[in-house]
């Protein structure tokens, strides 16, 4: 499993973000500093996700039932 290199930007919470990649069908949950939500969309390349209150800014971490693969960018999560 491989999460795309994707550029965050300031992000609402609330908000729904999609990540590309591959293998990504096996997604349960997207992690966002301590708080795990979990995926509105889940495809082979693509997963689907609302930002939920009390995430924290940093990194995206996709927890897949083979892994997880954690963005090489950060994203600041506001409101």
């Amino acid at each position: 499993m491989a999460a795309s290199e994707k550029t965050f930007e300031t992000i609402p919470v609330g908000t729904s973000v999609t990540i590309t990649g591959t293998n990504l069908d096996g997604t349960v949950g997207v992690m966002l500093g301590s708080v795990v939500t979990v995926p509105t969309s889940v495809g082979p390349t693509s997963v689907t996700f609302t930002v939920p209150p009390g995430a924290a800014s940093g990194t995206v971490k996709v927890l897949t039932t083979s892994g997880s693969a954690t963005s090489a960018d950060t994203f600041t999560v506001t409101g």
